[in-house]
């Protein structure tokens, strides 16, 4: 399975939604906090998302491709 890749090497449209969702508070900052020492500690990706309560990462390999928000669905096509 592959590791999720550190904050500083995420596309930047993955970062500019997470940071948008910030703004917007749509998420809790416990939910946030929960995400980044997720993320500092280079997990395995999950196959296709993980619940941090008020928000999911969701999407494959070392990149996550979108975060929806509770009750929210990802839909589209794959690029």
């Amino acid at each position: 399975m592959p590791k999720i890749e550190s904050w500083d090497n995420l596309p930047a449209g993955v970062r500019r939604q997470l940071i948008d969702r910030i703004r917007d508070r749509s998420i809790g900052i416990a939910d946030l906090n929960q995400l980044r020492l997720w993320i500092k500690t280079k997990p395995e990706v999950p196959e296709t998302y993980k619940d941090f309560g008020s928000v999911e990462i969701c999407g494959r390999g070392s990149y996550p491709k979108t975060f929806p928000l509770r009750g929210q669905v990802a839909k589209g096509e794959a690029l």
